[in-house]
């Protein structure tokens, strides 16, 4: 993989390796964002990414605005993947958008969103999202993607130029990019849209060497600690986009997600001091999509 050209402009070596450790599904419900709260405060995440359309997005702008430090981008959302618990658009209650199932809620799943929705509402919907972040007082930091739909080839423009129209960055990864596979992007969805990332990075916007994440299927609090260290201790060099999905243990968490044990899992990790340590000590840079969205804007 050639160096990272992004990694100059905030004053990186072309070895360096620097890391966004961003904390996903906040606003999706009480949990996920008193983890991020505690998280933030002990220093163990960089960024993360709100769930505008989701009942705590309210609360969520609200610790943003009351701490404008934070780095929160818009998790750009088309899905709403649980059984019971459900959110829908922010832009339209439109049948004919294909954005809503039969209940009126986001599909539930990737491939309903591919065979239903109208690219010009996902447009739209995307669009709406980041106003209404902007309008409740988030500075947002950057855009990037639940679950990885809106990065499908049928949307991913609109998803580039989004963020674009307000200079934001993208989670968007270089052709070549470790881990993913690991994150849904397939290698035919690559392939589709490679050249255009390619000339993203030509024309100097930010894009990343690595997209990791922490498990969901794995409840074993030691195991994830192991898999933290193996992640963080073996980041590819220029820029990478670290996921977890922490939440603390609450009835309300425990009834909305089968996964909830390894979501509580990864926020007991990253809230050890052993974790801390371990980051501390590792030649790593720690940023967040600030830092990045800074340079793109003031050059």
């Amino acid at each position: 993989m050639t160096p990272n050209p992004f990694l100059k402009k905030l004053g990186f070596s072309e070895t360096d390796r620097a890391v966004i450790i961003h904390t996903d599904d906040i606003g999706m419900c009480h949990a996920a964002l008193q983890a991020f709260k505690d998280l933030w405060a002990f220093g163990t995440i960089t960024s993360a990414a709100v769930m505008v359309p989701c009942p705590w997005f309210p609360a969520t702008a609200q610790a943003c605005r009351a701490n404008p430090e934070i780095d929160m981008g818009v998790h750009a959302t088309l899905n709403a993947e649980w059984e019971s618990y459900r959110w829908g658009p922010v832009s339209t209650r439109e049948q004919a958008s294909g954005l809503l199932d039969a209940d009126g809620y986001f599909h539930q799943w990737h491939q309903a969103v591919y065979d239903h929705a109208n690219p010009q509402a996902v447009e739209k919907e995307v669009n709406a999202q980041i106003e209404r972040a902007l309008a409740a007082g988030i500075d947002v930091t950057h855009v990037d993607s639940h679950m990885g739909t809106i990065m499908s080839p049928l949307f991913i423009q609109s998803y580039i130029q989004a963020a674009a129209n307000r200079l934001l960055p993208n989670m968007l990864p270089r052709p070549d990019a470790q881990g993913v596979e690991t994150m849904g992007i397939h290698e035919t969805e690559m392939q589709a849209y490679a050249p255009v990332i390619q000339q993203l990075e030509n024309m100097g916007l930010p894009l990343l060497d690595g997209m990791l994440s922490m498990p969901l299927n794995e409840p074993d609090e030691q195991k994830q600690m192991e898999i933290a260290k193996d992640l963080l201790g073996n980041l590819p060099v220029g820029f990478t986009h670290f996921i977890l999905h922490p939440s603390i243990d609450t009835a309300e968490l425990r009834a909305i997600a089968p996964d909830w044990e390894s979501r509580v899992a990864n926020y007991n990790v990253f809230m050890s001091d052993e974790l801390k340590k371990f980051i501390e000590s590792q030649d790593i840079k720690l940023i967040g999509y600030r830092q990045i969205r800074n340079a793109m804007r003031h050059g």
